[in-house]
């Protein structure tokens, strides 16, 4: 009934989606050799679960990333389970499983390239992308 208002509320609500988003996804960190949620991380997966709560059509990609000690498929496989622990947290807050993908990186995609603990620490983490 009203195109130019719906096309001036459009930008005006993915402007907001984006900013709440960037708000939400933030990253979660572990620590060496482990896949266990750490309690600072919660309040930040509790602020996505609201921003998805808030935007139901949104889906997130959560990536599991390790430092460079120990191999290739050491790292993988220790992605993959810091991933599936971010996802299993989600779930405990009442987020669908289905609005999620995982991925492990390994150590393929380093912050930090530093061989040294507060470089690996960064490197150490769970990241949280728009799909």
């Amino acid at each position: 009934a009203y195109p130019k208002l719906r096309k001036r509320v459009a930008p005006e609500k993915a402007a907001a989606f984006r900013k709440a988003a960037e708000a939400a996804l933030l990253t979660i960190h572990f620590d060496y050799d482990k896949a266990e949620i750490k309690e600072k991380d919660r309040n930040i997966l509790q602020g996505i679960s609201d921003f998805l709560k808030a935007y139901p059509s949104a889906k997130v990609e959560i990536e599991g990333h390790c430092d460079e000690r120990g191999t290739n498929e050491y790292n993988l496989a220790l992605g993959n389970k810091r991933a599936a622990a971010a996802l299993a947290y989600l779930k405990t807050l009442g987020v669908e499983e289905t609005r999620f993908t995982t991925i492990s990186y390994g150590k393929e995609k380093p912050l930090c390239t530093e061989a040294k603990e507060a470089c690996w620490g960064q490197n150490r983490r769970g990241e949280f992308k728009l799909k």
